[in-house]
């Protein structure tokens, strides 16, 4: 399908799209005068994004400029007490074209870079306060000190051992392996480093840490062992001189995390995850612990859940983000009293929110208008947008539709829409989680590249989607397939109400949760022409137990559930064309998801594969497998490739017209 007559941007052209730099990262300098983030742009194979450092006017004012110009890149700014600008980079040297990160330091001085820190198993994170700074990395159980943890690593390496002896779960996360290496915390101490966490086994897996203004301990989340193969997360402070560690969080009812330990050193604040159970979703909320107390849960009363939490650089609030009716909003709360107020309130998603003197706060912002980008927001509420990189212009518009559910509740979608005034087919696209929303632009999945083609693009916030209060996430809980799949339906409908949109035309599409609600309406109604289903659930008693991280979903997902929600008994009455996209390393929704939908839509759909004769094994169904990708699908020639068979399928399909498959599909 041609494209409107409006003039050409990135959108529509994959190519100039992928080219387009993404912004990511923020750090703010102790005395707010300085902030960091980092760009990411193509390497000249356009095989893969390489970040670098640049630096923003934090008045707004001057233009950005780049500052570290690696060949590898450079990730993860953190400035230390000093103003030394702390990274992360990978630089190869003769012996070894593919070292991990280690840790750099750009001093506030002036002069070159050089490495600060590397441990055998590499720099995963950093944190600097106070004159201390924290390194995250990994060691062998077996490793009693750094230099046996890289005689092991060698011998491992060299005879080309790669097998793990597991005593617990998880033993997969998203798209790797877990193990043998633990994560352990290392003080940065000269050109060395102490490990601060001896002995952690699985504790300190994906774990979030903070260290005391002083420098004389940090509190870390700490996974432990709990019934059923699951996991719990506490909070554990850990004396930086002596290593000694004490549990300060012990909720057996609920997670810890995202410590953000006060200005003066007295309390931590952090965000509490009730345990879920097949009745009742999960909720956060905030706490704070003043040391030697007992926590309290200071927004019991706010019908949000806060998604990051630090504070503000005199400690009278809590600065808090939080989903807010397809928008991310910035909060302040008093952390004695709970009380919430807006700090800035707009069309955005906040994100990245680092405080400065003044009552300043440094942030990234997007919406589904505008990726992400560094602003500064005063005392007042008042915003200012730093020079970085230049921001596209779509190729349409953004709008809001509203639709009235079964049950009367709200529902509430972003509408993206083509220029002009012509009718534009509809493509509904289903977010993943699924706790979670259409509030920010997001690079991967991006609808301004199919309203580049002339679809207008439904993204509805069904029941489970955050902002909307804890009530309309519990309408969803434990039933996939009802209230989301009814209040999807509700949303289309609005949308095909818009005279901008042609109701004769439409498709279906969604990712992981996204994926399982597509084919959930694949087997439940034939009004589309078309359903694109990536890394979707099929077979809800298959994936419970092959999942990276089973005891989270086996709270929600009982026999009883699975049976009631699961696609995969509903094949038979599929009448619809669908395409079918899995990567491989997807630890998250295994392949097995894919490779059972696919035999099963070949056997036993409406729409079976052809059986004797000159039809034999033919299909409109199509699965596009990526051999070596993970849950999204993100290596740039792969993410293209994406682009073009769904553009392809839909235009087949939806649009009646023959387009062309990508040639390297062979």
């Amino acid at each position: 399908m041609a494209a409107n007559s409006v003039s050409p941007t990135p959108f529509h052209d994959l190519d100039s799209y992928l080219a387009l730099p993404r912004v990511s990262a923020l750090a703010v300098s102790p005395d707010g005068s300085r902030v960091v983030t980092t760009v990411a742009q193509l390497n000249d194979k356009r095989t893969e994004f390489v970040s670098a450092l640049w630096e923003l006017d934090p008045e707004g004012k001057g233009p950005a400029r780049r500052i570290t110009h690696g060949r590898t890149g450079e990730s993860s700014p953190e400035f230390t007490t000093d103003g030394d600008l702390l990274f992360l980079a990978a630089r190869p040297t003769p012996d070894d074209d593919k070292p991990p990160k280690s840790l750099w330091c750009l001093p506030a001085t002036g002069g070159e870079a050089y490495e600060m820190c590397a441990l055998p198993g590499g720099v995963d994170d950093v944190r600097s306060v106070g004159g201390a700074t924290v390194a995250a990395s990994s060691m062998l159980p077996s490793a009693a000190d750094i230099d046996a943890d890289a005689t092991l690593r060698a011998a491992r390496k060299d005879n080309k051992v790669s097998a793990i002896l597991h005593t617990g779960y998880p033993v997969r996360a998203w798209d790797h392996d877990l193990g043998p290496a633990q994560t352990h915390l290392f003080l940065a101490e000269g050109a060395g480093a102490r490990d601060v966490t001896p002995g952690p086994e699985e504790a300190l897996r994906e774990a979030h840490f903070d260290i005391s203004p002083d420098g004389a301990f940090l509190v870390t989340s700490w996974s432990v062992p709990a019934a059923g193969a699951a996991l719990r997360s506490t909070l554990v402070r850990v004396d930086l001189t002596s290593a000694e560690r004490s549990t300060i969080v012990d909720d057996h009812a609920a997670d810890a995390g995202f410590p953000a330990i006060a200005p003066d050193g007295r309390s931590v604040a952090y965000l509490r995850e009730t345990i879920s159970t097949p009745q009742e979703a999960p909720r956060i909320t905030l706490c704070v612990l003043d040391f030697g107390q007992e926590p309290r849960e200071i927004t019991a009363g706010w019908d949000r859940w806060p998604t990051a939490v630090t504070w503000s650089v005199d400690g009278t609030a809590l600065i808090v983000t939080a989903d807010e009716n397809g928008r991310g909003p910035i909060f302040a709360v008093h952390p004695e009293t709970g009380a919430v107020r807006s700090l800035v309130s707009d069309d955005y998603t906040y994100s990245d929110v680092r405080t400065a003197p003044g009552g300043v706060v440094f942030a990234l912002r997007s919406s589904y208008a505008t990726p992400a980008h560094p602003v500064r927001v005063d005392a007042d509420g008042s915003v200012t947008v730093l020079d970085c990189v230049e921001l596209p212009d779509p190729p349409g518009e953004l709008t809001e539709v509203v639709a009235v559910a079964d049950d009367g509740r709200t529902v509430r979608s972003w509408m993206v829409l083509p220029h002009g005034a012509d009718p534009a087919p509809l493509l509904l696209w289903i977010h993943g989680g699924p706790l979670a929303s259409w509030n920010a632009w997001h690079w991967r999945w991006n609808p301004w590249l199919m309203v580049a083609q002339g679809y207008a693009v439904l993204l509805p916030d069904p029941a489970l989607s955050t902002g909307y209060g804890q009530d309309f996430i519990q309408r969803g809980w434990g039933a996939w397939g009802l209230t989301p799949y009814t209040d999807l339906m509700a949303a289309t409908d609005a949308a095909c109400a818009h005279p901008r949109v042609d109701e004769t035309r439409t498709a279906a599409m969604g990712g992981s949760f996204g994926g399982y609600m597509a084919n959930w309406i694949a087997g439940h109604t034939d009004r589309f022409a078309a359903i694109v289903t990536h890394a979707g659930l099929w077979a809800l008693d298959q994936f419970g137990g092959t999942t990276d991280g089973s005891y989270w979903w086996a709270r929600e997902m009982t026999p009883e559930m699975t049976s009631a929600n699961s696609p995969h008994l509903f094949v038979s009455q599929i009448r619809t064309p669908m395409l079918v996209i899995h990567g491989d390393k997807d630890y998250r929704v295994p392949i097995g998801e894919a490779l059972r939908l696919w035999y099963e839509l070949l056997s036993r759909s409406a729409l079976p594969a052809g059986g004797s004769g000159p039809e034999a094994g033919t299909t409109v169904h199509r699965f596009l497998y990526f051999p070596s990708e993970n849950h999204w699908v993100l290596s740039p020639q792969h993410a293209k490739i994406w682009y073009q068979v769904v553009l392809a399928f839909l235009a087949q399909h939806v649009l009646g017209q023959d387009a062309d498959l990508p040639e390297l599909l062979g």
